[in-house]
């Protein structure tokens, strides 16, 4: 039975066999959950540390068009090349938070403004409810209310890959002026739709733990830490974006 299966395509199963075959792992360089969890946490102050420079820099009036472009990109081209170069994860992991809070920052000081009136505390929100579904998916985790079963894992990685196929095709007919409004308005079949996207994000932790004890069992190579603390990065952004955006589409509705 396959033991790796995520949603995540930054935590991949093959990534972590390969590494298990590959490298001579010893139990001073092996991969643990608290090691991992302790980067992931390097990684967020990292986030949280460029995301507040592209604040500041929204709030002041300066042109942060550049500072999103190069957050997206940047960590997006990141992102691919550890997904075939996982033993760079210790250099490229950090690279990637920070460029990711160039993103976050920025759209965040957008929502903030756009939101002002209507909605004052959006973003703390968004934070509050991020962080809240972090900890509850890990608890649900922690004492398997929600285990992470083949089935579990298939239906999670399907719905995650349509979500990522549905986002692309959006993303090219936006070119040919077509658009969808419920993925911005505050319909109740745009609400609707981002509650379901929030969802399958939130899920997507539950496959990220099970990722990262399961490496850890099979004593994965030190490296890997970063590479499970990027992974889980990448859930946690997409989370966080997601709730924003339901948020504001509730706002909009008042």
């Amino acid at each position: 039975m396959s033991l790796f299966k995520s949603g995540n395509p930054a935590l991949a199963e093959k990534r972590f066999r390969d590494t298990v075959l590959d490298d001579v792992v010893t139990y001073e360089n092996a991969m643990t959950v608290r090691g991992t969890l302790q980067k992931f946490g390097f990684l967020m102050i990292m986030v949280l540390g460029t995301a507040l420079y592209s604040w500041k820099e929204f709030a002041s009036g300066g042109n942060t068009m550049p500072l999103i472009l190069v957050g997206a990109f940047g960590g997006l081209i990141i992102a691919i090349i550890l997904t075939f170069k996982k033993e760079w994860s210790p250099f490229l992991a950090p690279a990637y938070a920070l460029l990711e809070g160039l993103f976050i920052g920025a759209i965040s000081a957008y929502y903030n403004y756009v939101f002002a009136a209507k909605a004052p505390f959006i973003i703390m929100n968004a934070v509050g409810l991020t962080l809240a579904c972090a900890v509850a998916m890990y608890l649900l985790y922690s004492f398997k209310i929600i285990q992470a079963t083949q089935k579990f894992k298939a239906i999670v990685m399907t719905a995650t890959a349509g979500i990522g196929i549905f986002y692309l095709l959006t993303w090219v007919l936006s070119f040919f002026g077509v658009s969808l409004p419920f993925l911005h308005e505050g319909s109740l079949m745009g609400i609707g739709f981002s509650l379901f996207i929030v969802a399958i994000a939130a899920l997507n932790l539950i496959l990220d733990f099970d990722m990262i004890e399961q490496g850890a069992a099979l004593g994965a190579p030190k490296y890997m830490e970063w590479y499970g603390a990027f992974g889980l990065l990448v859930t946690i952004v997409w989370l966080y974006l997601e709730i924003l955006r339901l948020l504001s589409k509730l706002s909009s509705r008042d």
